[in-house]
């Protein structure tokens, strides 16, 4: 019976040890970087980076951060939102959101994860044959008072986001925001479009930031999000809320506007 019961002893614990491993192997998988929601709410300071990746290297790029930098990057407490590819990509681009509680975890995280020996031999392998990237654009931001909470789409047809970026008038960011907090992003629902986030750079103290909106949206695909476009600036609702905007500011609340559509990368959290 004593030897019966030591044997029943072992066997349990070889199953707790093969669960365990179980688990183990299960936090390597790409499902495993979706961030939770306690996560998306925690970390509110995000970073955009746009990666011009060199000639004939986009699909190795994409390679190393598919099998190796996500997960780097997820052992450093840095949260993995999207990445994404833009539908006509003349510079080789690669577009990402990072998540983070702050500007210092930011750099704290950076910092560990430029002197992890596995991240230094992941990025020597993978440049045997020459460096991956030419050119990195990084864009330090946090969300507006009126962008909607982020959340991970899983679920479904990947869809095709689209990311703008409005440069403001003299004077006139606010009178933005408040045309988008008031009106734009309502009709934008009316229409087919969501909204996925909507953010202000950090980098306030810089003048050539100050009066930058930068947003994100998604739509079914490209044109039906050309039709969805048209169909907005026709609503008489948009056109007399875009004229009262207008007179309010003195003019045109903007001086650029930037379109990029984009499609999500097969190993992108966000879909």
């Amino acid at each position: 019976m004593k030897n019966l019961f030591f044997s029943f002893l072992a066997i349990a614990a070889f199953l707790v040890a093969c669960t365990s491993s179980s688990k183990t192997t299960s936090s390597s998988k790409p499902g495993a970087l979706i961030p939770s929601a306690t996560a998306l709410k925690q970390n509110v300071f995000y970073e955009m980076r746009t990666y011009y990746a060199a000639p004939g290297k986009l699909d190795d790029l994409n390679a190393r951060f598919r099998n190796n930098t996500m997960r780097i990057f997820a052992k450093h407490d840095m949260v993995n939102i999207g990445y994404w590819i833009p539908l006509e990509n003349p510079d080789n681009k690669l577009i990402y959101v990072l998540a983070y509680p702050s500007r210092q975890a930011r750099e704290d995280s950076w910092k560990a994860f430029g002197a992890d020996p596995e991240w230094q031999a992941v990025a020597k392998a993978s440049e045997a044959n020459g460096k991956l990237v030419n050119k990195v654009e990084t864009l330090y931001l946090e969300p507006t008072d009126y962008s909607p909470g982020l959340t991970m789409e899983t679920k479904g047809e990947p869809r095709t986001f689209e990311l703008r970026t409005y440069t403001a008038s003299p004077g006139n960011i606010e009178n933005l925001h408040d045309r988008f907090r008031n009106h734009t992003m309502t009709l934008f629902e009316k229409h087919g479009i969501t909204n996925i986030a909507y953010w202000k750079p950090t980098d306030t103290d810089k003048e050539s930031k100050s009066n930058l909106l930068v947003y994100l949206i998604a739509h079914k695909d490209k044109t039906s999000g050309e039709a969805a476009w048209k169909a907005f600036r026709e609503d008489p609702n948009w056109v007399e809320a875009k004229s009262a905007s207008e007179v309010k500011g003195g003019g045109s609340l903007t001086t650029k506007v930037e379109s990029v559509f984009m499609l999500p990368v097969d190993y992108s959290p966000m879909k």
